[in-house]
């Protein structure tokens, strides 16, 4: 068996897009220029102001644009903008008695479904499941949950239990790999 270094391959050796791939990134690209240049033309043509739909709508693009190329590079970013355009949103409408630092935990939490949006989405790509996302996420969900019920002692306990938590999943994964 022969072993091959990179410096053995040339560009040529690459497998070449197959006319599907092509035509779905074609029709990808266009339906985003063509959902951004309507976004554009919107306040122009009829003096409406829709700055506050600029967050939702790369949000849709990025999500639309990643689940038809079967692409996780792009539904990442769609999922913190849906999880921002959200959190933004209830924050500007106030629902309900969220003042002070319980707008702070809303937000938090919106921001974390965004990252959980990525996850659940990620079968729906080239590389499917992958977990990942739910590291940042789960991290801001439990600081969302503390600031939104008032239990910022809870936020001092993670000052250790974080760490740990680090160390435990490092070591996990350092052995894991070694089997």
């Amino acid at each position: 068996m022969a072993i091959h270094t990179p410096s053995d391959f040339t560009p040529t050796d690459l497998p070449t897009m197959t006319q599907p791939a092509r035509e779905r990134k074609g029709l990808a690209g266009g339906t985003v220029l063509i959902l951004l240049g309507v976004a554009l033309l919107i306040g122009p043509l009829t003096g409406w102001q829709f700055t506050w739909l600029a967050l939702p709508t790369l949000a849709v693009i990025f999500l639309a644009w990643g689940m038809i190329m079967r692409s996780f590079g792009l539904i990442i970013p769609g999922g913190i903008l849906a999880g921002i355009a959200l959190g933004t949103a209830l924050m500007q409408n106030r629902p309900g008695l969220l003042d002070g630092p319980d707008n702070g935990g809303l937000f938090l939490l919106c921001f974390a479904a965004g990252w959980g949006l990525i996850t659940l989405l990620s079968p729906l790509t080239n590389g499917g499941f992958r977990w990942w996302p739910l590291i940042p996420g789960g991290i801001m969900a439990v600081v969302g949950t503390a600031l939104l019920t008032n239990q910022l002692h809870t936020l001092a306990w993670l000052n250790i239990a974080g760490p740990l938590l680090l160390i435990g999943l490092g070591v996990w994964v350092i052995f894991r790999r070694r089997e």
